[in-house]
């Protein structure tokens, strides 16, 4: 469902090609966007455009008129019949370029006008235009209903998100000492696929001018230049996210047939499953969509990826999958408790707000485990990372890294560190790996010349500055011997494992496990009660997928199949809920 940039302004690199976050590269060879401009900007037939009216309503505009507009709520689709439509792109410096220039028989949209989004381009009108316009609804309405049609509209969508992000035209970031905050905005944008461009305070001349205008204290940093001409000051992700308009209104009075809690694979298989199926359908997630999945480098023994696919193109398809098929999903936007003894259920945000749903889907994975290590929170974004994507890799290029595991997460990210890194040590606490990650990957890191295993071996200390990590104290025990080594390193990754992500179900009724999962089945009888059906907690109409589930097999593929196992077994409860009702009137 996942989680895309050279700006002419910008002095930062692309951190990825574009076509892996929404695309991936799995199963075709890169194919560079230049060349897949017919795919981009199709043309349609005379019979497509005719088959498309039943969808949409005529509208009709004057010359120099604003279709849409950055940062303004997309109306949908637009169909061009007559006249001449300008697309440009811009950033919060005023720099702005023209894409392309559309006329009839062309469409105007990109990936975000499935669910209504603000527009990420601008769309100028040359002369009198009239076109067809398909809004949010209407337009995943056509997708479903005309398959082949429907494949080349939601194929020129997301190419045209991915070449927003290539240009990296949208927010400016600007850097200063908050670099562990300016990290993780970038990637939270990053893995959300949104256009963005890092620029520095003190050496762009653009930034220059613009701080010599505002006043700027160093905790303003880093700074969020909006197109509108906003500058956000040192937000959160919240904060950024409720300001580009990502996250949705609800209707209070609606009750949702399910509500999915948690975006990794299993709770988008589940909302991609339950939506093409016709039920109403709502997605939360408090960061961004694949979960620990989403920041896996690659996935090589996902079946069907042969030369294997990144967390977050896989994430991403099946992102923009369950938007087509009309899941309301909102992200970030964190759950704060559920109310299971309430008909129908309720969950609550961290705003405030109650969500009504009939069912429910705990998806909510699991969180990083932290060690106890001195001084580890300090450096948190700083120097320590619990993920290892683009944005990691290109902060340190041509270093030496630590990395932290001995699983099949580790084993990933030490193969990709080891491409950009100068060296990649590798601490276990095992004598060996082969208890822990698959062969296929020892296999790989035994022949990378720049990737050495320590074995017995654990981190004790970390110290620094205000700058960030400047050295890791690393302990060794082996043959009744203890060592301690000082190294110069200056970033570190830990991939230890994680907890089940269940604080925000301490105050209902849902069983928890003595290690923190949710129990299903037969495993979660309560009070001599037997849940009705496999995936089912001990709270009726509250089920549980993915890694978050006592028992599951912590596998992408398993994730998945559960997400799909569990609509089955939602419309079993549905059914006989109604059933329930209709024999008490």
């Amino acid at each position: 469902m996942t989680a895309l940039t050279q700006a002419a302004v910008s002095v930062a690199e692309p951190t990825l090609p574009a076509n892996e976050i929404l695309e991936g590269s799995g199963d075709a060879p890169f194919s560079p966007l230049e060349s897949r401009h017919h795919q981009r900007f199709p043309k349609l037939t005379e019979q497509e455009v005719e088959r498309m009216r039943r969808f949409g309503e005529i509208r009709e505009y004057p010359a120099q008129a604003m279709m849409f507009e950055i940062g303004q709520p997309g109306p949908g689709l637009f169909v061009i019949l007559s006249g001449r439509v300008r697309i440009i792109s811009r950033d919060g410096l005023g720099h702005s370029t023209i894409i392309i220039e559309q006329g009839p028989f062309e469409f105007a949209a990109e990936v975000a006008q499935l669910s209504g989004k603000p527009s990420l381009a601008d769309g100028l009108t040359l002369e009198p235009v009239t076109a067809l316009l398909l809004p949010p609804h209407q337009l995943r309405a056509l997708l479903v209903a005309e398959a082949e049609l429907g494949e080349r509209i939601m194929r020129a969508l997301i190419l045209r998100r991915v070449g927003l992000l290539e240009r990296g035209r949208g927010l400016v970031l600007v850097g200063g000492e908050a670099n562990n905050k300016l990290h993780a905005l970038q990637s939270f944008l990053r893995r959300n696929a949104y256009p963005h461009t890092i620029m520095e305070a003190e050496t762009d001349p653009d930034i220059v001018d613009l701080l010599a205008r505002i006043s700027v204290r160093p905790s303003d940093f880093p700074l969020v230049i909006c197109p509108d001409g906003n500058v956000l000051r040192a937000p959160d992700e919240g904060q950024l996210a409720s300001h580009l308009g990502l996250l949705p209104e609800f209707d209070p009075g609606h009750v949702y047939d399910v509500v999915v809690v948690g975006a990794g694979p299993a709770g988008l298989a589940a909302s991609v499953y339950a939506a093409s199926e016709g039920l109403s359908v709502a997605v939360f997630d408090c960061r961004a969509p694949g979960g620990q999945a989403g920041a896996s480098s690659r996935i090589e023994n996902y079946l069907g990826f042969p030369t294997g696919i990144s967390g977050q193109a896989l994430a991403g398809r099946a992102f923009v999958q369950a938007q087509k098929f009309g899941a309301h999903v909102a992200i970030p936007l964190a759950i704060k408790t559920l109310h299971c003894d309430r008909t129908p259920i309720e969950l609550e945000l961290d705003d405030g707000r109650c969500i009504a749903t009939h069912t429910v889907v705990i998806a909510s994975g699991a969180v990083y485990r932290r060690p106890q290590i001195h001084q580890l929170c300090r450096f948190e974004g700083r120097g320590v990372y619990y993920w290892a994507s683009p944005v990691e890799a290109k902060l340190c290029r041509d270093e030496e890294v630590i990395l932290v595991g001995g699983g099949n997460s580790a084993g990933q990210a030490a193969v990709f560190l080891a491409a950009h890194t100068a060296k990649v040590h590798v601490l276990i606490r095992a004598p060996s790996l082969e208890a822990s990650m698959s062969r296929y990957l020892i296999e790989r890191l035994a022949a990378l010349p720049n990737v050495e295993l320590h074995p017995y071996s654990e981190i004790t200390g970390l110290d620094g500055d205000e700058h960030g990590l400047a050295t890791v104290e690393v302990r060794t025990r082996r043959a009744g011997k203890e060592s301690t080594t000082t190294m110069p390193v200056h970033h570190v990754f830990l991939f230890i494992g994680a907890d089940p992500n269940t604080s925000w179900l301490r105050d209902c009724a849902v069983k928890i496990d003595a290690k923190g999962f949710v129990p299903t089945g037969l495993d979660a009888v309560a009070d001599g009660q037997i849940p009705a059906f496999a995936l089912e907690t001990s709270v009726k109409g509250v089920f549980a997928i993915g890694d978050v589930r006592s028992g599951s097999v912590k596998r992408v593929a398993a994730a998945v199949g559960e997400g799909a196992a569990v609509v089955a077994q939602i419309h079993a409860f549905l059914a006989q809920h109604r059933a329930a009702i209709a024999a008490a009137r």
